[in-house]
């Protein structure tokens, strides 16, 4: 019965964590129809700012340190809401309804990030910074002129060349003047390790296993973040614009709903829920700029087997692939049957990345006969 427990629990973690990834791109994806493969890496960001909040209560010390966690799930899901807002303003938005040019657009984004983690330097920073508020800026300015459209296009080659070429120039007078570190980078490569507070280690205990407090916290923030997430989209005003934007967005705008506003509200939700994420990820390994990329594949299965755009299917399907992929990867099913076939069928597939092949499997065996997954759309949401 304790193994069974422990099988049970270890599952529903795992699906909590996979739950938990999946919500931003369940809103994202489900409800805006983007294809964001950026969508590990924006975890990846809300990991590193949990990094950087604990290297900061780490200097605090004493008591500090012990809730920095509450602070870094709060500003990764800032930091990574904001880089969702601009990457929706500046990418996304000029690509609603073209699913293939997203994904393309968002798989660049995903690698520039990546770079960005390892490369990233106080000169670089200094210069993003200055890049952007010249560049956007200068189109807000130029956006006011009644003959905007027309001078477009002179607008952002003049800006973008223009931008480029001041921040690059300061960037190298700060390097030659104040010997700011242009080879240093502030995470480089290797994995950064976050130190869980102390009443987050060790675990809960129940006969011979121990429950982790860690995975028992990433399980209750699971289910803090799918309540709020419902009681956003059932009960705020701003949850009522996206269901009407996601069902009609013609009709929407009709009404007088802004639509673009819609679009860039859902868009930082979702990409601020990858955050906490991240933050919550990190308190289970250690922090790389790989890290998205062992969550994206799974996390978009969990959209698909619920059913695109169904929050309660996200749910079932994160617990149903998290225990699946635990049972099968522990080897758990060898032990129920004593026919020696199926006892070495099992046995083969009892490692973690194995076990991820026959989860695949299975999905594509269930998708042949539910192709819409458990949830399906209905109704005018199936037209949108």
């Amino acid at each position: 019965m304790t193994s069974i427990l422990d099988g049970i629990f270890s599952g529903l973690s795992i699906g909590s964590i996979l739950l938990l990834a999946a919500l931003g791109l369940a809103i994202v994806f489900g409800l805006m129809g983007v294809i964001n493969m950026a969508h590990g890496e924006l975890m990846m960001l809300g990991a590193y700012t949990t990094y950087v909040v604990q290297n900061g209560f780490k200097s605090l010390g004493g008591v500090a340190f012990e809730f920095y966690i509450f602070v870094a799930l709060i500003a990764a899901f800032i930091v990574a809401a904001l880089v969702g807002l601009v990457l929706e303003r500046g990418v996304i938005r000029y690509l609603y309804g073209r699913p293939l040019e997203t994904l393309l657009a968002t798989w660049g984004v995903s690698l520039i990030l990546q770079q960005f983690v390892r490369s990233v330097n106080w000169v670089m920073a200094i210069g993003l910074v200055i890049f952007c508020v010249l560049f956007f800026g200068g189109m807000r300015l130029v956006a006011k002129r009644a003959d905007f459209e027309r001078i477009r296009g002179w607008a952002i080659a003049i800006l973008l060349t223009l931008s480029t070429a001041i921040s690059f120039l300061v960037g190298y007078l700060l390097a030659q003047s104040f010997k700011l570190a242009v080879t240093q980078p502030w995470f480089g490569a290797q994995n950064k390790d976050v130190t869980a507070p102390s009443w987050l280690r060790g675990g809960l205990p129940m006969g011979a296993y121990q429950l982790p407090y860690a995975r028992i916290f990433i399980m209750l923030l699971t289910i803090a973040c799918v309540v709020g997430v419902y009681l956003f989209l059932q009960k705020s005003p701003w949850g009522l614009r996206i269901r009407s934007v996601t069902q009609n967005r013609n009709m929407s705008a009709c009404l007088g709903i802004p639509t673009q506003k819609v679009d860039a509200l859902t868009f930082a939700l979702g990409s601020g829920l990858a955050g906490v994420a991240g933050c919550a990820v990190s308190l289970l390994g250690s922090v790389g700029p790989n890290t998205g990329q062992n969550y994206i594949v799974s996390t978009f299965m969990v959209v698909v087997v619920g059913g695109v755009g169904k929050l309660e299917g996200a749910v079932i399907g994160a617990l149903i692939l998290g225990i699946l992929e635990y049972v099968i990867g522990t080897g758990m099913l060898a032990t129920l049957t004593t026919f020696q076939p199926l006892v070495d069928f099992f046995t083969f597939f009892a490692t973690t990345s194995m076990a991820k092949v026959m989860v695949f499997f299975l999905i594509v065996v269930f998708l042949q006969f539910r192709p819409a997954g458990l949830f399906p759309q209905k109704g005018r949401t199936v037209d949108a």
